[in-house]
Order: structure tokens, then sequence, then C-alpha cells
């Protein structure tokens, strides 16, 4: 995203769904594996440590992980399951859900528009 773009922006609002990317790109890709479809906390701020809302400081992706919980947009998963694909019990997951993937289907076409 350019410089430009990326200060018009609300930072809290682009971290938000940036996030809901990440869980909806997870749940799309590992359908049907429960434990996969959900990503660790260390998992989402290491796929989203470039993002600029995040590199720049502006906002904690836990404290937005946190906002997404309370407004039913993010499930949290139990701890404790054997991961295959992270070669270990999974901690505390995170899972997008049917109300989120409507937030961010709604931000997707929100953002594409034109003014």
């Amino acid at each position: 995203m350019d410089a430009p773009q990326a200060q018009a922006q609300d930072p809290v609002r682009a971290t938000l769904v940036a996030i809901l990317r990440q869980l909806n790109q997870a749940d799309a890709v590992h359908e049907g594996q429960q434990t996969e479809q959900a990503l660790e906390l260390s998992e989402l701020e290491g796929r989203l440590k470039d993002f600029w809302a995040v590199e720049r400081g502006s906002i904690k992706v836990s404290l937005a992980l946190g906002l997404l919980l309370r407004n039913g947009l993010v499930a949290m998963q139990a701890p404790g399951d054997y991961s295959w694909q992270r070669q270990r019990a999974a901690a505390q997951r995170y899972q997008i859900t049917p109300e989120g993937k409507k937030f961010l289907v709604s931000a997707i076409q929100t953002s594409d528009r034109i003014p």
C-alpha cells in the first residue's frame, strides 16, 4: 500500500480488516481441519509485522484482536489440541466467525469503490 493512501486510512479499521483477511485465508486454506483453520496471536503478529499500521506502532495486533473478539467477528478456541502443522500443541487460537466474514466482505467492497 502506498504512503498517501495508507495515511488517509484509519489505522484501527485497516488493522481489523487485515486481521480478518489473515483469519479468512487460514479458514479457506485449511477448510475441514479445525485446528489449522485458526491462528495463534504470535502467528497473526508475524503475518502482520510489515503491515503499515503495525509497523508504525499505530496499533497493536493484540488490542485489535480483542476488539474483534468483543464484537463477535472473531472466536477464540481453547488451547491444547496437537497441531500437525505446528508440530506441537497449539496455544489459544482465533478463528473468523460468519459475522466477521460479512464485515470483511463489506469492508472490501467499500474500499474498492472510487470516491
